[in-house]
């Protein structure tokens, strides 16, 4: 994680999300910048939080694991997205587990500031009420997902959800072969199953595999198995 205080970047940020509004003058001089590495953790279950991060650039996955170590995913998510307003609301542990699947970039503010200066700031409060209920509703269907869809149609959208960004036509992800145990976890198969899953994917011309990645080679085929990405 970097911070930056570059307040030019900062206030475009928060005027093409149309969030300016959303801090009042005593909060702004408290907002920073911050920057994540594809891959890192940007917080994990059941550790305390100490910010309210908005997701501004990038896209995140967010999944909880477990007491027997199982991993579930909730949801992979772009802009615009609020990590840590539960938790604040709440004065809570967090959650769930998030995780940068594209370099990221987010609006950060500590939560003594929010404390002090956003309590009575209804236009605050509004956006938080109307994140924190949006989530509530989409991690009742989330849990439904995986019971509903079948392996390959999962994998599908877990390969499209971590290979491409919207926001950065750029970006081209792919799996790592020595994640597929973490990934059977996260769409809920077994590991010898996927492994099938896989196989066949690859036998329908729509992804491949080699010693070290499995990348996306037919991206239409693959969204239209996807059903058009079930966890975003």
């Amino acid at each position: 994680m970097k911070q930056m205080k570059d307040r030019e970047q900062l206030n475009y940020y928060l005027h093409s999300h149309q969030i300016a509004s959303v801090f009042n003058e005593e909060l702004m001089p408290y907002l920073s910048l911050y920057n994540f590495d594809q891959g890192e953790i940007i917080c994990e279950q059941g550790e305390p939080q100490s910010h309210l991060y908005i997701l501004v650039e990038g896209k995140i996955k967010i999944f909880m694991t477990s007491s027997e170590g199982h991993k579930l995913i909730i949801a992979f998510k772009s802009p615009l997205e609020i990590v840590g307003d539960i938790e604040f609301i709440q004065n809570i542990e967090l959650i769930n587990t998030v995780e940068a699947v594209t370099p990221v970039c987010m609006i950060g503010i500590h939560y003594d500031w929010l404390k002090k200066y956003g309590m009575d700031y209804p236009p605050l409060l509004q956006f938080l009420l109307k994140v924190i209920t949006k989530k509530f509703r989409i991690k009742d269907n989330s849990f439904s997902f995986n019971m509903m869809y079948p392996v390959e149609v999962r994998l599908a959208s877990y390969l499209m959800s971590i290979s491409f960004d919207e926001s950065n036509t750029n970006f081209k992800g792919r799996l790592p072969i020595k994640d597929l145990k973490d990934a059977a976890g996260l769409i809920g198969t077994s590991y010898r199953h996927l492994n099938r899953v896989i196989n066949q994917l690859c036998a329908d011309g729509l992804i491949d595999r080699n010693k070290e990645f499995i990348n996306v080679k037919d991206r239409d085929g693959l969204s239209v198995l996807a059903n058009h990405n079930i966890y975003e």
